[in-house]
């Protein structure tokens, strides 16, 4: 039983676009740990319930090197539909001032933040302002021309051919690149694509910040106010932003680290964090769990788009890949996931769904390299029925 003194009440409240019915209040602890095995969103007594609940010690077994006194910490959520199984934090958000990391830490989401650019695409496509196929040139027509062929849909798969703008940034740089950068860098450096449009798959970056770039000239507006005006809003994740400096503050903001030979270093920063479209985005388990509960129930983009946003892009030779729109899709232990990692100087996280069992997994962390698609994949054997 959790001490009262331990607990605070966190709220999902219905949405402002599409409301998904009776919400209860969710108690969890912000404290070291905590799991909440019965706490409820709303209503799942038809479903069956979830496996057994694994013990604290093998919880703190996955996360004990973010518990060592003194270390940049990590955030872990699990929920399997309505039900809020594991809610926790450890470690430290800010090491130098011995601030402890809560399930309101916000996090650099690094590529988790794909999954808003391409819902912001999807909903111009949704509201007749783009379509999904058109060559990107029609919207950036400064995009190469040997880049004439390469469409929206292209972009948001990995499968445009285009370089990757982060090839041509070295080490050194110590001058942010911005997204409009991006298309700059690749007109100055490539003269060619990998691999005609669609035939073939290659992660690139250059296609998520040129998608930031479609969004601001479609809608007229800068790329971080419609992801708040259309998504963080909407699903009152108040405290989520895509960052630019100067511009937005990050209340409780998770500061970055490497840890070197046991010592921990700020690492908060690399030359391409001011790109937003590819990774620019920070939020907390708070807000990711207003994000995940609706996709769940209520996606903003509609169900037909999100089933074409969870869906992987067959290539021309007819050949299945593993990515939808911002999301990897696979399996796991013959289990439909959607997942996805952000990897960036100071910051690592991974995320799965499992959409059939209505289990979601997040864990953010304010540390390079730390791996946490492992403890993912480990939570996912422990949760899942």
């Amino acid at each position: 039983m959790l001490s009262p003194s331990l607990v605070h009440p966190f709220t999902l409240r219905p949405f402002t676009l599409r409301p998904f019915g009776r919400l209860a209040r969710v108690r969890a602890a912000i404290s070291t740990w905590a799991v909440v095995g019965a706490a409820v969103f709303g209503s799942a007594c038809d479903r069956p319930g979830p496996s057994p609940a694994p013990t604290r010690d093998v919880i703190d077994s996955l996360f004990a090197r973010f518990a060592q006194p003194g270390a940049p910490g990590a955030s872990v959520l699990v929920v399997r539909h309505d039900s809020v199984l594991l809610r926790a934090s450890f470690g430290l958000a800010d090491v130098e001032a011995q601030v402890a990391a809560t399930p309101a830490t916000n996090y650099r989401l690094a590529s988790l933040s794909k999954q808003f650019t391409a819902t912001a695409i999807v909903l111009l496509a949704r509201d007749g302002m783009l379509a999904l196929d058109a060559p990107v040139r029609d919207f950036l027509p400064a995009l190469p021309a040997y880049a004439s062929a390469v469409t929206i849909r292209h972009l948001l798969t990995h499968t445009s051919g285009l370089w990757d703008y982060e090839d041509f940034v070295p080490d050194t740089q110590v001058v942010q690149v911005h997204d409009a950068d991006a298309l700059a860098l690749l007109r100055a450096h490539s003269d060619r694509l990998y691999f005609a449009p669609g035939s073939e798959w290659r992660y690139s970056n250059t296609g998520y910040a040129l998608l930031a770039l479609v969004v601001e000239r479609v809608s007229g507006a800068r790329f971080a106010d419609v992801l708040r005006a259309r998504i963080f809003v909407p699903l009152e994740m108040h405290d989520t932003f895509a960052h630019e400096e100067g511009r937005t503050t990050i209340p409780r903001r998770a500061w970055g680290y490497t840890v070197r030979n046991g010592a921990v270093v700020r690492t908060d920063q690399s030359s391409t964090s001011a790109v937003l479209g590819d990774g620019g985005v920070y939020s907390s388990l708070d807000d990711l769990a207003r994000w995940h509960a609706s996709l769940d129930r209520a996606p903003l983009v509609g169900d037909s788009l999100w089933r074409a946003t969870s869906t992987a892009f067959t290539l021309t030779n007819r050949t299945p890949t593993e990515y939808g729109f911002g999301w990897f899709v696979d399996r796991l232990h013959g289990r439909r996931r959607l997942r996805h990692h952000g990897e960036t100087r100071g910051f690592t996280n991974a995320v799965s769904r499992f959409p059939d069992d209505g289990v979601t997994i997040v864990v953010l962390t304010n540390r390079t390299g730390s791996e946490p698609w492992d403890i993912v994949d480990a939570l996912a054997d422990l949760y899942l029925p």
